[in-house]
């Protein structure tokens, strides 16, 4: 960034977290859905059982930020972005919101880690039950936006058994098998997260072409005979260490000339950007041990480790949109 010749940009910058503040609280308290019909904020603060003073203060607030219409002492979400907030819509961006409210008080020991700790003491295959819905949620809210684009970058070609380890809910087997009318699949993930997934895919209509299979990748061997690996938005939890781990039980869970895909962060050399990017290592660093965002040359030599060949970035995009296959030589 560029010293502005304004100071005020630099102290704008520093106050950025007000309103993100306030969005994530009228997430946390569903403020929305409740108001999808106008409402004074007397009439709810009874309903609820809040008080009336600061509920007002914060409807105004978010009425300023433009998420709720003020008219007659009356607030209402916005009809255009309703959809959008509603917990109860399809198109919902509320567990996303819902999963950066669960991280608010992580980003706020950033200073503790750099100075005193050194890193996050809390291990990524642990949650409480309400943090991993929201989370579980979040990651189907960014799925089903990219999976067919990703499918389509990915060209599985004539892969017919799918890994995906870490599948969560399901969103990007469902688009590589609506892709791939010949190809099944495996979700390998934790075992209260493939409860979730079995709901999805049922929905899907995919269920007969869809196995489970519970475990933790860290402690847990993998299924195997696949021919082609999916590996999304993993990584960046782990240590080197720990990626090189994980590659090593893929590359035993493909058959010879089998296909390891990865979607994550791809960063530059010097790792300051994408931006995006380099913001999502500090979630790492507050949220986990070890875990960060990685270059091609670091994702490439863990691949190399751990007997992978013909490693390609297929894509590098911003956002988590890179892609990097490798193969089990046959």
């Amino acid at each position: 960034m560029t010293i502005p010749a304004d100071p005020q940009e630099i102290l704008s910058l520093s106050i950025n977290f007000m309103e993100c503040r306030v969005l994530l609280s009228g997430a946390e308290l569903d403020i929305f859905t409740h108001l999808a019909e106008p409402a004074s904020s007397g009439d709810l603060a009874e309903k609820q059982g809040w008080h009336e003073r600061p509920l007002t203060v914060f409807l105004d607030a978010l009425a300023a930020m433009g998420l709720l219409i003020k008219k007659d002492g009356k607030y209402q979400t916005d009809p255009g972005l309703f959809p959008l907030l509603d917990s109860n819509s399809p198109q919902s961006v509320l567990p996303m919101v819902k999963h950066a409210a669960s991280i608010w008080a992580k980003w706020s020991n950033l200073t503790r880690i750099v100075t005193e700790t050194g890193s996050a003491d809390k291990t990524p295959d642990k949650f409480d039950s309400e943090d991993q819905k929201a989370f579980i949620g979040a990651m189907h809210v960014v799925g089903r936006q990219h999976a067919p684009a990703i499918v389509q970058a990915v060209q599985p070609g004539p892969a017919r058994r799918l890994l995906d380890v870490g599948g969560a809910s399901g969103t990007y087997t469902i688009a590589f098998l609506e892709a791939s009318t010949q190809m099944s699949a495996t979700i390998f993930d934790l075992p209260e997260v493939v409860d979730m997934g079995r709901g999805r895919i049922a929905e899907s209509g995919l269920k007969d072409r869809v196995d489970f299979v519970s475990g933790n990748f860290y402690t847990d061997p993998l299924p195997s005979g696949y021919d082609l690996a999916l590996l999304s938005a993993i990584i960046h939890q782990n240590s080197p260490e720990q990626n090189l781990a994980l590659y090593k039980k893929i590359w035993t869970a493909l058959m010879p000339g089998g296909r390891l895909v990865i979607r994550n962060h791809v960063m530059a050399k010097d790792k300051t950007a994408p931006k995006s990017g380099a913001m999502f290592a500090i979630n790492m660093l507050v949220g986990t041990p070890g875990g960060g965002t990685y270059t091609y040359e670091e994702i490439r030599a863990g691949l190399v480790g751990a007997g992978f060949e013909k490693i390609r970035l297929i894509q590098e995009k911003d956002h988590m949109m890179g892609l990097i296959d490798a193969y089990r030589p046959l």
